[in-house]
């Protein structure tokens, strides 16, 4: 999994680079350097390859704990920036056992749910240059392709009626 997000051309147009992903596929570091094609005019670091190499990585580990009966898919992000980042930037993405353990009795219960993580783009000391907040639609395969006919009323549905594009 790690060589394939490397690999991915949309993942590596980003600049980033994933350099640990855990043997439980709960947590994934991402690493991204300060290079040519991630700096820009000022000498600092696009805020588009900040956004973007966070872009994934959530719905990937969630998709490997959940299995192949679930459908996940990124619903909406937000970005705030701290300051210029004007060197190497990290990314820590991590699920805890106990929040698959929770969407998957949500899951049981209501068929969906949305969850929220948060990721911070820091540098080696430590200090905060970015934090993304990802929000995350997570449903039962079965469930979701009634809903994608149209078949689950509105009200009933944890995305508010939303739909993806793809």
């Amino acid at each position: 999994m790690r060589m394939g997000f490397n690999l991915h051309p949309a993942f590596r147009a980003t600049g980033g680079r994933v350099t640990h992903l855990s043997p439980d596929f709960l947590h994934l570091r991402i690493r991204l350097p300060l290079v040519r094609r991630t700096r820009n005019i000022v000498g600092s670091m696009y805020g588009g390859s900040l956004f973007a190499v966070t872009d994934g990585a959530h719905p990937t580990l969630l998709m490997s704990a959940l299995g192949a009966d679930t459908i996940v898919w990124d619903k909406a992000a937000t970005i705030r920036y701290r300051k210029p980042a004007y060197g190497t930037l990290y990314a820590d993405f991590r699920i805890d056992r106990a929040d698959i353990a929770a969407i998957r009795a949500e899951l049981a219960r209501q068929h969906e749910t949305i969850r929220v993580y948060v990721v911070e783009l820091k540098d080696d000391n430590g200090v905060v240059y970015a934090v993304v907040e990802r929000t995350v639609y997570i449903a039962d395969k079965q469930f979701y392709k009634t809903k994608a006919r149209g078949s689950v009323p509105d009200d009933a549905r944890a995305d508010g009626g939303a739909t993806p594009d793809a």
